[in-house]
């Protein structure tokens, strides 16, 4: 084993660095390697030169070497080798080795032996098994093509590391260390050809940095774009500035192919896209006009009808009652209010539809600008989160990475990211589990066109596996892929022994080394037991650099070192084709393309005294090391337990994203389904309501809000830049109130989107390490990521569009000095003193993170879109158990009340909000105080009953028919609702009385937290949902009748006990009395029935199973009986009144 570290510094691994220092006069940085080595304890021991010079001859450093990757200055080898092959073996180093660092630490770059217990087979993996070089004393690995295969270059089969090879033929005079004969070929390409691998790309032009060659794609299309506007074209100036050559891979072609007499100014038109008109790849479909009609219709007769009865209702207070006249009034304005901040957004409700045909037509068919037809989408990566492997099972974790790694999405344009917060090595090697497997799932699923890609959901799924399968292999294939994904899930389940095991041994076996060493050291004096930290071991014998299984200093949740671990490296350019089964290929995958995705294990930096801001800072960290390392345009995110439904689910929202317009959508939200909810849905767990009528009304303003889990960003969104040309979109209140004028400065096109508010038009790039760190790596990928993410200049309205083919060039390897950026960017200090969770990605300060995010954007100009496809794009799960729920309802209110307390309240919004979408991000910071209204609204049945009282004066005709008239328009418009969304009337009712549960309940707590937070500084706690299902095996709903007391169930307990007493106590009294007042009983017993009938769904789960109510429940509600029924009698007692419990007054 070796362990390369790289000095920890986050500017050293830039060229612009180096160009500054030589431009100072002082020479580049040297890089800094530090020879050490990882011991069996998992310590690093280091050496000095003589040290190690003195080492090298004794049998136990025998295997050891140090890597040191070439650089601009460090060249020794200048033999005819292409340097995309030294490229390919660096990335596959790698690739098998795991990267750690962070605060005032080395960063190191540990050799694993392997990274899982069982082989990975998949040459693309962590830990791949290769053959080892025959040269004595050397532990490399021999070089291999794409599909793993042995390169040898000599005829008699002799194994070679690339290392021992090059000092071969440069000072071995080109012998062959086997068979002592001449090597027929010293260049690396054509044995790579001869043993079937693949023709590497031409290289760079000599000189170039890395960010040198991604900006020369971004600043060609700055000629190109100057041809539209003047009309000329200066192929010199364009092949200066981009140092590049016509032919394959360009956008520009001469005419007629050739360079002979014609005029050098003329460029030709692709001949395709002059003939075919032009597309879209989207339709806004409006909803019927006699539906939305009517309903608008209703809205405003609605709110006509609560004015007059609210006007009436203050014009006729009872006298009698004047308490409970005022209560009513009060709670009634308010939930007036409450309904108009819902209501008003939902005036242009649309529904919106793709055509994944054309997306084809326009980005993988071959044309002029693509004559071979390789995908010409932006990359996008995927963000997938986790923190603690208990509570969120790593199968369904490994499960939703498969779903990922199988979608369908070009594999050379797709990276995962999974990042675990939590630094645990289960999650780590469950992870790896699922990268070995996905070299079975992922060509399993693209041969047959599996779907969903969930291996679990796939298997359980009740339809029919076999329908529409026409391949006479299918029955077969599926039956070995079961047979394997059942030995997957039982390894993915042993992990937790098996690592408990395996560390057991290992600090057995160091605490005898430990004993014996110290018995050596004492002699003949008593020796006292030796303890050392438990500590927590890898599969190749090392020490775990995350979270021990016994925490330790610098080993536990909040206290451990930054590691990323590449499990499957990029996979090559070119489709590479599966073979014929044989005894290493489990199935025939011949003509399937057999590339996995680029995936990589993320776990940040935690130390003590720092801030880690949750899950906000978990995606933050993840979208800078994705920046660095594949800096997708686009970012996917996902929680562990949402997976990819429908494979072309990303294909769907590019289709919004590279559309005519598409460059001012700051993200594509799609909707939340969920699977194992119970059939009656009975605590509204499906949010259809929210999901298909909010978030459709919201698209048709400004976009829907961003709900933390589905969401495909544009990644220069998240960055903080306002969307270009939005000085031309000045906002609602721009005619009102005069706004400076600003003298717009001649900068270079690719930064013309680039904007970041008011004050900085020229995106002076000087300022960018104040907003997003000391990277330069991090810093230069900016204007890239806006570049590629830009949609096809290839109709007149599209500005700042790319050219077509612009993105079909090969992507760059993988280098250790990129992950060891990476590395310093996820660690612990990276984001002090920059504006990273204030502007720059999701936004610090609040339990509902999502929320805030999306708000930012749309405060700063961008647009959303709600994508709802015909087979959902993903699904997930949810809490069906009546504690969680209420708990996680309590999660998202307090949420809300921190955004009302915020500077993110939408009163604060900037012109560049519609007033429509103001009005809705303000419900969504209102809408739990309607708790504290609703609370005592239902209190006042009971109220009414005990008293003899009632809200108004008498049940009198008027009040009936606005009565009337206000539950029918609601009836009629929740009709309506249901027409234009699609949704099921018992949704909508299962949606009311949640709302009334989760409003006496959680939304309570949530106000009281909020206040609490505000006036006292006392910081909410967050609980995080869990994704484990019930232990109950053979019942798929146990956990819907487990009942787990929480004081969030007192309230509505008090509610119903309440009530039903009044029921009794008021109907006793009218019955008894010798006056009977029958209209104010009605109107009492109406509303306490309407309570009752609303908490129905709790009540029900406060019985669990077949009655099983638990003995909590009765204690709680015979002690608030007693008190209630003591209460009252205390009020005024019935002895002296003829009236059972005489009259009471309030005082």
């Amino acid at each position: 084993m070796a362990s390369k570290s790289f000095k920890a510094s986050r500017s050293n691994l830039s060229q612009s660095s180096d160009d500054f220092d030589a431009r100072q006069g002082r020479r580049p940085f040297t890089p800094v390697v530090t020879f050490g080595r990882r011991t069996s304890s998992g310590r690093y021991v280091s050496y000095s030169r003589e040290d190690l010079d003195s080492e090298l001859g004794s049998g136990e450093y025998t295997n050891y070497t140090v890597h040191i990757p070439p650089t601009p200055d460090n060249q020794p080898m200048e033999i005819s080798m292409d340097p995309s092959i030294s490229q390919k073996v660096e990335e596959q180093y790698v690739s098998n080795s795991i990267f750690t660092g962070g605060f005032n630490t080395v960063t190191r770059a540990h050799l694993m032996d392997k990274v899982i217990d069982s082989e990975a087979s998949h040459p693309q993996m962590a830990g791949a098994k290769g053959s080892s070089c025959a040269i004595p004393g050397c532990d490399g690995k021999v070089m291999s093509d794409e599909r793993g295969v042995d390169i040898l270059p000599c005829e008699c089969d002799f194994k070679i590391c690339r290392d021992c090879y090059i000092d071969a033929v440069k000072m071995g005079g080109g012998i062959c260390p086997g068979c002592k004969d001449p090597y027929k070929e010293t260049n690396l390409d054509e044995i790579a050809m001869d043993n079937g691998g693949s023709i590497p790309q031409l290289p760079p032009p000599p000189g170039m940095s890395r960010m040198e060659r991604r900006l020369s794609l971004m600043k060609s299309t700055k000629s190109v774009l100057m041809r539209s506007q003047t009309t000329d074209f200066d192929h010199n100036r364009w092949l200066f500035e981009t140092k590049g050559t016509y032919g394959y891979g360009n956008a520009i072609w001469p005419q007629d192919g050739g360079f002979g007499n014609e005029k050098d100014d003329e460029v030709a038109q692709p001949s395709e896209l002059m003939n075919k008109p032009w597309r879209p790849l989207t339709r806004k479909l409006k909803i019927p006009a006699a539906i939305l009609s009517p309903y608008r219709l209703l809205i405003f007769v609605r709110m006509a009808a609560l004015g007059l009865f609210l006007a009436w209702r203050i014009r006729h207070p009872n006298s009698e009652a004047i308490w409970l006249w005022g209560m009513s009034v009060v709670c009634e304005i308010w939930f007036a209010f409450s309904w108009l901040l819902d209501q008003l957004p939902k005036f242009f409700p649309v529904n919106r539809s793709t055509d994944l045909a054309i997306l084809k037509d326009k980005f993988e068919t071959p044309s002029p600008n693509n004559p071979t037809g390789i995908s010409d989408l932006p990359g996008t990566d995927v963000f997938v989160s986790t923190a603690d492997p208990e509570k969120e099972p790593p199968l369904v974790t490994a499960n939703t990475i498969l779903s990922i790694l199988a979608a369908d999405y070009p594999v050379e344009k797709l990276a995962c990211y999974v990042s675990d917060d939590g630094g645990a090595l289960l999650t780590f090697e469950a992870m790896a589990e699922a990268a070995s497997f996905a070299n079975l799932w992922v060509p399993f699923c693209r041969k047959h066109n599996i779907e969903p890609r969930n291996p679990e959901s796939y298997f359980n799924q009740k339809r029919d596996p076999y329908k529409n399968k026409v391949r006479s292999d299918f029955v077969k294939d599926r039956r070995r892929v079961k047979r394997e994904y059942d030995e997957f899930k039982v390894r993915i389940n042993g992990l937790p022994d098996a690592i408990r095991r395996r560390s057991d041994a290992y600090h057995a076996r160091e605490e005898i080394k430990a004993m014996k060493l110290q018995r050596q050291n004492a002699g003949d004096e008593p020796v006292e037991s030796v303890k050392i930290p438990k500590a927590t071991w890898m599969a190749d014998g090392t020490h775990w650099p995350g979270t021990w299984l016994v925490p330790a200093s610098e080993h536990s949740k909040g206290d451990h070192a930054g590691i990323i671990q590449v499990m499957l490296k990029p996979p090559s350019d070119e489709p590479l084709k599966g073979t014929t089964a044989d005894d290493t290929k489990l199935l025939d995958f011949t003509d399937v393309d057999i590339r996995l995705p680029l995936f990589v294990y993320v776990s940040r930096e935690k130390r003590p005294g720092y801030d880690h801001n949750k899950k906000a800072g978990a995606m933050n960290a993840l979208v800078r090391a994705s920046a660095i390392m594949s800096n997708g345009p686009f970012i996917l995110n996902l929680d562990c337990d949402h997976y990819i439904y429908n494979s072309q689910a990303m294909r769907e929202g590019m289709c919004f994203m590279m559309d005519r317009g598409g460059d001012r959508i700051c993200y594509v939200q799609f909707p939340q389904r969920f699977e194992g909810i119970d059939p009656s849905d009975r605590y509204a767990n499906n949010n259809t309501v929210f999901f298909d009528v909010n978030m459709r009304a919201l698209d048709g303003l400004q976009g829907p809000v961003y709900v933390g889990t589905g969401c495909l960003f544009r990644r220069i969104a998240l960055y903080g830049f306002d969307p270009p040309r939005s000085k031309e979109h000045p906002g609602c209140c721009s005619c009102c109130f005069a706004r400076r004028k600003r003298v717009v400065s001649s900068i270079p096109e690719e930064h013309q989107a680039l904007r970041m508010g008011d004050d900085d038009d020229d995106m002076n790039m000087s300022f960018f390490p104040k907003k997003f760190g000391n990277s330069n790596f991090l810093i230069d990928s900016i204007p890239v990521a806006e570049y590629q993410g830009r949609p096809l200049a290839d109709h007149p309205a599209v500005k700042y569009g790319r050219k077509p083919g612009a993105l079909t060039i090969p992507r760059e390897l993988l280098d250790a000095s990129t992950v060891a950026e990476a590395i310093s960017v996820i660690s612990c200090w990276y984001e002090d003193k920059t504006e990273w969770g204030q502007r720059v990605g999701w936004i610090y300060g609040s339990v509902t993170e999502d929320v805030v995010t999306g708000y930012r954007m749309h405060n700063r100009g961008w647009k959303s879109v709600y994508c709802v496809t015909k087979r959902d794009a993903f699904r997930g799960t949810a809490p069906i158990n009546l504690t969680d729920r209420l708990h996680q309802v309590l999660r998202w209110a307090t949420g809300s009340v921190e955004i009302f307390f915020s500077r993110n309240n939408a009163i604060f919004a900037s012109s560049k909000m519609k007033f429509l979408q103001r009005i809705a991000y303000l419900n969504v910071g209102i809408y739990p105080f309607t708790s504290i209204f609703l609370i005592v609204y239902c209190f006042l049945p009971a109220l009414s009953l005990f008293s003899g009282q009632f809200i108004v004066q008498s049940l009198n005709v008027t009040f009936l028919v606005y009565l009337l008239l206000i539950t029918l328009t609601l009836c009629m418009l929740a009709i309506l609702e249901i027409r234009w969304s699609g949704i099921e009337l018992e949704e909508w009712w299962r949606n009311e009385q949640f709302w009334l549960i989760g409003g006496t309940s959680a939304h309570l707590a949530a106000v009281l937290q909020g206040l609490l937070k505000v006036i006292a500084g006392i910081e909410i706690s967050f609980t995080l949902t869990s994704k484990s299902a019930g232990e109950d095996e053979d019942d798929e709903f146990a956990d819907l009748y487990i009942v787990k007391w929480t004081s969030l169930m007192i309230p509505p307990i008090t509610i119903m006990m309440t009530n039903l007493i009044a029921i009794a106590v008021g109907v006793s009294r009218t019955i008894y009395s010798t006056l009977p007042q029958w209209s104010r009983l009605l109107g009492g017993v109406f509303f306490s029935f309407w309570v009752l009938v609303h908490l129905y769904p709790f009540a029900k789960g406060l019985m669990g199973r077949r009655g099983r109510t638990p003995t909590i429940v009765f204690v709680w509600s015979g002690l608030i009986a007693i008190t209630i029924s003591l209460l009252w009698v205390a009020i005024n007692p019935p002895s002296n009144s003829t009236e059972i419990g005489g009259s009471f007054q309030f005082p």
